[in-house]
């Protein structure tokens, strides 16, 4: 990793942005297989299936009875982790729909808004070399919450052409109504457009490659939304004297092994910390089976060292991380001043690890620096809002002149006509 002392403020900018690939013909190769398959339909993605995960299946969709015996594929014990996940998971997405309250605008005009869930909604959860079946709480527990009437999951099958029955198992355990082994972009295409095997969707969720992540970010063009802008998983964490070097190191790890794009920044006010956490890094990568993917993100990584928290929180602010971990004598004085991040950890014992699997908040967030912008994923992202009025004759009496006079600056004689009939018949009345 690379360490910087006391870098001045003209140089923040470009420690912020991320790594960056050569990725000029990604956007073409994804628009081509957008394309084919919303036009091809199920034979483009047996071929893509075939091309790109080295199987040809039987069928896309996964059979009830390979879901159901999945369930036995789990080690209780496990089954037990996963469902304390759930409910916790459960509790903190449940809490979220606020009540909506009706609010009088004038005398005689009431307005409010309704909370109605998403219809179908489509879930992409990757299936490579790490399996991510904790994604599929964090996606379709709020989905039911929500009261998805249809919840389609997509991910990649192995050369077996089976799905990991982790995945399997936490889709049954979340309500998920159907499982489809197809992957990369191919299945975010099949999801926007539909086919004759996998059900068009109204809103796409879920994080994956490159590949998958283009494709979202094209189907837009279609009409199809997904949840938030997404790329690499990173991790900013700041300290002071007080913390623990060999957790902070932990935590900085445990999202370098993430993928060789992954980054990680330490920022702390104290030299002592700043060289005992980088000794703590260089000790704990070589024990991790994922070492060398380790090792790779941290050549895109950062150590810097600042005067001051404050200017570890403005930095914080203007590199708007996806995870940020505060480890400092008063921890909520500072998150007091975070404007930007995706999810917030407090003190030394909040790991990222936690908020990634079993605290309760959503591990779906987002990424570089979209945290200026954009909130995690929630409960409310699988609902949409309606607003209502309703306006008596008093309330049109009190609202309507202002109505017409606006609607005449702006030339339109037809919208002002709508209120002028109405306020005719009150005449009288």
């Amino acid at each position: 990793m690379r360490t910087i002392i006391n870098p001045p403020p003209d140089t923040w900018k470009s420690l912020c942005e991320r790594p960056s690939f050569d990725n000029k013909e990604l956007e073409d190769i994804v628009r081509n297989i957008l394309d084919r398959v919303k036009n091809e339909g199920d034979r483009a993605l047996y071929e893509y299936t075939e091309k790109f995960d080295g199987v040809s299946p039987k069928s896309i969709r996964v059979a009830q009875e390979e879901i159901r015996e999945s369930g036995k594929l789990v080690p209780e014990i496990l089954k037990n982790a996963i469902k304390t996940a759930k409910d916790n998971i459960g509790k903190f997405h449940s809490a979220q729909p606020g009540r909506e309250e009706v609010i009088e605008t004038s005398e005689g005009v009431r307005c409010w808004r309704k909370s109605v869930p998403i219809e179908k909604v489509g879930l992409y959860i990757p299936g490579g070399t790490a399996p991510l079946f904790s994604t599929v709480l964090m996606l379709a527990v709020p989905a039911k919450i929500a009261g998805c009437s249809e919840i389609t999951l997509c991910t990649p099958p192995d050369r077996e052409g089976k799905v990991n029955p982790l995945i399997l198992y936490t889709a049954s355990l979340s309500g998920v109504t159907n499982v489809f082994r197809i992957g990369g972009a191919q299945a975010i295409a099949a999801m926007a457009f539909g086919t004759k095997s996998i059900p068009k969707v109204d809103k796409i969720f879920g994080p994956g490659n490159q590949y998958v992540t283009k494709a979202k970010e094209l189907v837009q063009l279609y009409g199809t939304p997904i949840d938030i802008p997404a790329g690499p998983s990173e991790v900013l964490v700041i300290a002071d004297e007080t913390a623990d070097p060999e957790f902070i190191a932990a935590d900085l790890l445990s999202q370098a092994e993430h993928g060789t794009d992954s980054q990680v920044v330490f920022l702390t006010n104290n030299s002592e910390l700043l060289s005992n956490v980088r000794r703590e890094m260089d000790k704990q990568v070589m024990l991790l089976p994922r070492k060398e993917i380790a090792l790779e993100s941290m050549n895109n990584s950062h150590i810097i060292l600042f005067s001051t928290l404050d200017q570890c929180t403005e930095f914080s602010n203007l590199y708007a991380p996806e995870h940020l971990i505060i480890v400092t004598a008063n921890p909520h004085l500072l998150a007091e001043k975070i404007l930007n991040a995706g999810s917030v950890f407090l003190g030394k014992y909040s790991c990222e690890s936690a908020g990634d699997y079993a605290s309760g908040t959503n591990h779906t967030l987002p990424t570089n620096g979209y945290a200026r912008s954009f909130s995690g994923v929630s409960t409310d992202s699988f609902m949409k809002k309606i607003t209502f009025q309703e306006i008596t004759a008093e309330g049109l009496k009190n609202i309507g002149p202002a109505i017409e006079l606006l609607a005449e600056a702006e030339f339109l004689e037809g919208h002002k006509n709508a209120v002028t009939v109405r306020l005719n018949t009150l005449k009288n009345v």
